[in-house]
C-alpha cells in the first residue's frame, strides 16, 4: 500500500476524518463541509502516530534533505514537529498565533538563526492562510523556509493558488482524492458521495 492510501485508511479509522454528505458541517469559517479533519486524533492512536511521524520524516528526508530546524505551527503541529525533529536528530521550535503580550513577546519560540533552512510542519491544509502566516513570520525573522510537509490537503484551487504566489510547496502525507478513493473502497461512502465530496472541494 502507498504512504498516501495507508495515511487515508489511518485517518479514516481512527475517525480522524469524518465524512457526512448528507449533513455537513460547519467549519470556522462558516463554509458548510461534508468533510471535517481532526488530525490531532493521530496522536493518541500509537500505530497512526507512528505511521504519520515516519511518513512525515520521509517528506522532509526525500524533498528537503538540507533542513537544519524544524518549525510546527501552533497548535496543532507543534507535537509532530517534536516527535519527528527527535526521529531525525535536529532542533525545533514553533510559531505562535500572534507574539506574546508578556516577557519577550516571542512569537517564535526556539533558537531560530537567520539564515537557518527550516521546514515547517503543519497537520492539515485548506486554504493555506495560517501555514502561510508561519512561514511569513520566519523569512521576516531571516530565516530561508525550504518549505512545509502536512499530514493532510484538501487540495482547495485557493489553497494551492496561495502557495504559489508565496514561492512555497508542501507536501502532504495524503489528500482528499486518495482518501476519496479509499473511503469508497473500505464502504464508508458511495461513489455517488465520493462525487459530492470532490465537487465541493473543486467549488471553493
Amino acid at each position: 500500500m502507498k504512504l498516501e492510501e495507508q495515511i487515508a485508511t489511518d485517518l479514516l479509522r481512527i475517525k480522524a476524518v469524518f465524512l457526512r454528505p448528507a449533513e455537513p458541517f460547519t467549519w470556522a469559517s462558516g463554509i458548510k463541509s461534508p468533510i471535517y479533519c481532526d488530525n490531532r486524533l493521530t496522536l493518541s492512536d500509537v500505530a497512526v502516530r507512528e505511521d504519520v511521524e515516519n511518513g512525515l520524516m520521509t517528506l522532509i528526508k526525500q524533498h528537503y534533505p538540507e533542513v537544519e530546524i524544524l518549525m510546527g505551527t501552533a497548535t496543532a503541529g507543534i507535537a509532530h514537529a517534536a516527535i519527528v525533529a527527535t526521529k531525525m536528530g535536529l532542533p525545533m521550535g514553533y510559531v505562535r498565533s500572534g507574539a506574546k503580550d508578556h516577557g519577550r513577546q516571542n512569537q517564535i519560540e526556539g533558537k531560530l538563526l537567520p539564515g537557518q533552512k527550516v521546514v515547517v510542519v503543519e497537520d492539515l491544509i485548506s486554504t493555506a492562510g495560517s501555514c502561510l502566516e508561519v512561514v511569513d513570520v520566519l523569512r521576516t525573522a531571516g530565516a530561508n523556509v525550504l518549505g512545509i510537509v502536512s499530514i493532510f490537503t484538501y487540495g482547495m484551487r485557493k489553497g494551492l493558488e496561495r502557495l504559489a504566489a508565496a514561492e512555497i510547496e508542501n507536501h502532504s502525507l495524503s489528500n482528499l482524492d486518495v482518501l476519496a478513493e479509499v473511503a469508497v473502497k473500505e464502504g464508508y461512502i458511495s461513489e455517488q458521495e465520493k462525487k459530492e465530496l470532490i465537487q465541493f472541494r473543486n467549488n471553493l
